[in-house]
């Protein structure tokens, strides 16, 4: 058993290799961290660590995930509140200087990305910003302080709370997801039908007909094979009309309004809240990454097996999800096999 800092809502345990968040069950907890229970997050999947005043008597330990590396995140794509934010531990006043200290403490934990020290400035998330990383005489009676100086650790942020990757592109996004997705719900109700995840292969729409617009009607009941998509595209219902679209591997056309769409569920009145949906979406997410990385059986690397890969791996490229050198790496082993 690693170090404890219990916040409002959620407690984090510093391990060796990771930090394991736990989440209370409660009727003021937000309902996403009641889905979550606990989540173990290796310190290799994340960015930076800040420290910023709260509401009403609170500081803020924030800590910024890479790109890539959560699932979870990847699906939100910037569209949760902040009081729905796994990574943000929300303390009373009075535990500030042990904020600093455990802040301090996890930054030393953090792997180092080229270029990050002394990136672009003191950051603009308020007073806890710029302050040096754990340098050995750091402590629970906090030497940094509020508005300390600088002297050259690594900065909040790499550039300022509101900016965690830096202006400089400093931190590499993951090759892979380091965080294992959310175990469920594997199933919700959406406004227009119900969704099914079997957590590996196999995502199903079932429609209603009190909500399912004519166009999915005549397509029928849906069934998709995870290795046939290349991604998904979730919209939260607290920001505007919300639906969860699966993405094809064939890139063909498809309709633009997401109701119209057999590939999407639809959300709204009371349907697919975030809680939800969105680790249903993650979960999705994280089978699709799993089955673009899985080896090809020696048995299919016939040059016509080869060229289907390629273009696959191309598709996933255009789409964003390989990164160049991902995609010259895979596409250079491919072209080795023939």
């Amino acid at each position: 058993m690693g170090d404890v800092l219990a916040g409002i809502h959620a407690a984090w345990e510093f391990e060796s290799d990771a930090l394991v968040i736990r989440f209370e069950r409660g009727i003021r907890t937000p309902k996403l961290y009641q889905v979550l229970r606990e989540r173990r997050v290796p310190y290799e999947a994340l960015a930076s660590v800040t420290l910023t005043p709260g509401k009403r008597g609170t500081v803020v330990l924030h800590a910024v995930p890479r790109p890539g590396a959560d699932p979870l995140m990847e699906a939100a794509a910037g569209q949760l509140k902040e009081s729905s934010d796994p990574y943000r531990l929300v303390l009373p006043t009075d535990r500030e200087t042990l904020a600093e200290y455990y802040r301090d403490e996890l930054r030393a934990l953090l792997p180092p990305e080229p270029g990050a020290a002394g990136a672009a400035g003191h950051g603009a998330g308020g007073p806890y910003d710029g302050l040096d990383a754990f340098d050995g005489h750091g402590g629970p009676d906090g030497h940094g302080g509020l508005g300390g100086p600088d002297r050259g650790g690594v900065l909040d942020a790499l550039g300022g709370a509101e900016d965690p990757y830096g202006a400089g592109g400093a931190v590499a996004p993951a090759e892979r997801f380091l965080v294992a997705p959310p175990s469920g719900p594997l199933s919700f109700k959406a406004y227009d039908g119900k969704a099914s995840f079997d957590g590996r292969a196999e995502v199903s729409f079932r429609w209603f007909w009190t909500g399912a617009s004519s166009e999915k009607w005549k397509a029928g009941d849906q069934t998709f094979s995870v290795r046939d998509l290349c991604g998904i595209e979730w919209r939260s219902p607290d920001v505007f009309d919300g639906h969860l679209r699966l993405l094809a591997r064939d890139g063909g056309p498809r309709p633009t309004q997401p109701d119209h769409d057999p590939a999407s569920v639809v959300f709204g009145l009371g349907y697919g809240l975030v809680h939800e949906s969105l680790p249903f979406a993650a979960a999705v997410l994280a089978a699709i990454r799993s089955s673009d990385r899985a080896p090809v059986p020696v048995g299919s690397r016939t040059p016509g097996a080869v060229a289907e890969r390629i273009r696959h791996l191309g598709e996933l490229h255009r789409a964003g999800l390989v990164t160049d050198e991902e995609f010259s790496t895979k596409k250079a082993e491919l072209l080795a096999e023939l």
